[in-house]
């Protein structure tokens, strides 16, 4: 429980306020934004859109969009794009299909914006990525792979 100090010009004296716990709305929320988070992860490969996602929890998609955002730090289509380039690069470490083909795999259906956003995530074009992370790849353990190589949105944070 935090307080709050104010100080009332009027009156010297000081008064304390304690926030609001989080309302039946509010939780009823965060479980609905939980469902679209874990329907992103599940389905990343298929084609969504906000506008269902928000449909399918009864909100609308401009109240999915901003609570989404406040809860986990960015929208529902950036986490969505995170999961498909998160994917596509085991894919692309595996080695076995082309910059296309993971591409479509991962629920892209442009390759310009999929290679758009891979480079905005990770740093470096899917195909740079392809060529040093089989070169890098001898003896790492995929897992570990995974977990240094996860891509950050905001890099400052």
């Amino acid at each position: 429980m935090e307080l709050y100090i104010t100080h009332a010009p009027s009156w010297p004296f000081y008064t304390f306020s304690v926030p609001n716990p989080p309302t039946e709305q509010r939780l009823r929320d965060l479980r609905l934004l939980c469902r679209v988070r874990d329907r992103i992860d599940r389905e990343f490969a298929q084609p969504l859109d906000v506008a269902a996602l928000a449909r399918d929890v009864h909100m609308s998609t401009g109240h999915l969009s901003r609570q989404f955002k406040a809860a986990y730090g960015e929208s529902p289509y950036s986490y969505l794009m995170t999961r498909r380039i998160e994917r596509a690069m085991a894919l692309l470490r595996r080695g076995d299909q082309s910059v296309t083909e993971v591409c479509f795999a991962v629920g892209c259906s442009s390759l310009g914006t999929f290679s758009t956003r891979f480079t905005e995530l990770v740093g470096v074009p899917p195909s740079v990525y392809r060529r040093q992370a089989g070169d890098a790849a001898a003896g790492i353990p995929s897992c570990v792979a995974k977990q240094i190589t996860r891509p950050i949105r905001n890099r400052e944070a």
